[in-house]
């Protein structure tokens, strides 16, 4: 689907080429690289919810078949409220491990779910706090945040990449040789994307990390921050006696 996508987009823009005996045209490559870059980004994003529902096998709750599944949704509802968010979908996956998780390509329209091992271990107050976390998440944009950090690095490692495989095949090539690029640039861009991507997954790891402080915050200040403090040692207790 992205590759599809992306060359259809490419070729309307007239960007599918950006080697020519002139060399290298580093705005059609900049553009090349976008078009491929947030492609893959956006269509994860929208296709996020989705795929959580099928790949966690995500129950959903619409109608509450016991007081737990009510008690669930009246508690996402009012966290919902408190932050200004209109109510995601609520559902339960099949998990042994104690965890919950939060998707969905706009704030008003995502998903909150959490799994069986958390409802039947966490203490309501506990489960509530990591509900406000995931809710935190919700109402900071960060799904969309993330897919845009990672939308950007995707086209400067792929840029940057493709310009360094032309300067090692340019060295690589003999005299008086010209027309398209030989097996070194191919071998230098794989290379390159590579150690650039290990590089650029450092500044997706640090949001990552930065925005799970920022959610803990978030919900530490709707359900208070001893709730949270409680979840939290829980989480890391059931992570420490799973390790």
């Amino acid at each position: 689907a992205v590759l599809l996508v992306a060359s259809v987009v490419l070729s309307v823009l007239g960007v599918d080429r950006y080697i020519s005996s002139a060399g290298l045209n580093l705005q059609s490559l900049l553009a090349y690289c976008a078009v491929f870059g947030f492609t893959g980004s956006f269509i994860s994003l929208f296709l996020s919810k989705f795929m959580a529902k099928w790949s966690m096998k995500v129950k959903l709750i619409e109608q509450p078949q016991n007081r737990e599944q009510a008690w669930l949704l009246e508690t996402v509802q009012e966290l919902s409220k408190q932050v200004g968010i209109q109510m995601p979908e609520v559902g339960i996956f099949p998990s042994y491990d104690s965890n919950a998780f939060a998707t969905g390509w706009n704030k008003n329209a995502a998903l909150v779910a959490v799994s069986e091992g958390l409802l039947s271990r966490f203490r309501p107050e506990e489960v509530k706090a990591v509900l406000a976390h995931e809710i935190a998440h919700v109402a900071n944009g960060d799904m969309v945040t993330l897919s845009l950090i990672q939308g950007v690095i995707n086209t400067f490692v792929m840029f940057f990449a493709r310009i360094i495989g032309y300067a090692v095949d340019s060295f690589l090539r003999r005299d008086g040789e010209e027309g398209s690029v030989g097996w070194g640039y191919y071998i230098s861009v794989i290379v390159a994307e590579i150690f650039l991507g290990i590089l650029a997954s450092m500044i997706v790891m640090w949001f990552s990390r930065y925005r799970e402080f920022r959610a803990d915050s978030g919900a530490a200040s709707l359900v208070g921050k001893h709730s949270m403090i409680q979840a939290l040692a829980r989480l890391k207790q059931e992570h420490e006696v799973s390790s």
